[in-house]
Order: structure tokens, then C-alpha cells, then sequence
């Protein structure tokens, strides 16, 4: 397998800042459900919604093309609630709804960049065993 030309290596700050925004959500997802803003005192059900995340976590760790694509798929569910409950809730909780959105968008578009080169070299793989 060659490797990919030099001008479609992934830049691995993209797989850094795909790690460091995932990190921050599930940070962020923990705290705000569970102390920060929680629904209801007490609630702590709605916190169970970093597992997910969570299960990404290593896969993204190790730079995972695989992980990476699934995971940015399952970020854009956390990028419209943070949508949704910024422009519904108040308060903190609607700062945080944000800041939610904000770090499940620079997730996507972190993976998206890191991934991208990949999907490029391998289509342009397959487009030359084909000739």
C-alpha cells in the first residue's frame, strides 16, 4: 500500500483537536448534567448521554479512521441538542447548550479534515487498479 502524496497527508492537528473537542464534550456534557445546570436536582440520568462519546474516546485516541467517521456522525445528535436547548433553555444552561454546539462542530469538522485525505488517497487507489 502506498503511502499518501504530500500534499494529502492529514495534518495531525486535526487529529488533535478532534481529541481535545471530544474530551472537552463528554467534560462538558458530565459537569453540566450532573452539577452545573441539571434538568431536575437529583437527575443524573441525562449524564449517561457521554457514554457514547465516551466509547469513541479511545478509538479517536489511536487516530481511528473508522472511529473517526462513526464518531462524527454521532456528534451532529449532540450538535442539535446543544442547538435546541441553547435557543429553548436559559440561563446557564443555555450558555452551555452553546458551548455544546460550539465543541460538536469543531469535533466534525476536525475528524471530517483528518479523514478526508485518507478517503482521497484510497479512491485515487482504487481508481488506478482499475485502469
Amino acid at each position: 500500500m502506498s503511502s499518501p502524496a504530500p500534499e494529502s497527508r492529514p495534518k495531525s492537528a486535526f487529529a488533535l483537536g478532534a481529541l481535545a473537542s471530544l474530551s472537552a464534550l463528554i467534560a462538558l456534557t458530565i459537569l453540566w448534567e450532573l452539577w452545573l445546570a441539571p434538568l431536575r436536582p437529583g437527575a443524573w440520568a441525562l449524564a449517561l448521554k457521554a457514554l457514547p462519546l465516551a466509547c469513541a474516546l479511545p478509538g479517536v485516541a489511536r487516530r481511528s479512521l473508522y472511529t473517526l467517521q462513526w464518531a462524527s456522525m454521532l456528534v451532529l445528535l449532540y450538535l442539535a441538542e446543544g442547538v435546541v436547548r441553547g435557543m429553548t433553555d436559559a440561563g446557564l444552561s443555555a450558555s452551555l447548550a452553546w458551548l455544546e454546539a460550539l465543541l460538536s462542530l469543531a469535533f466534525f469538522v476536525c475528524a471530517l479534515a483528518y479523514v478526508a485525505p485518507f478517503k482521497r488517497a484510497a479512491r485515487m487507489d482504487a481508481r488506478a487498479k482499475k485502469s
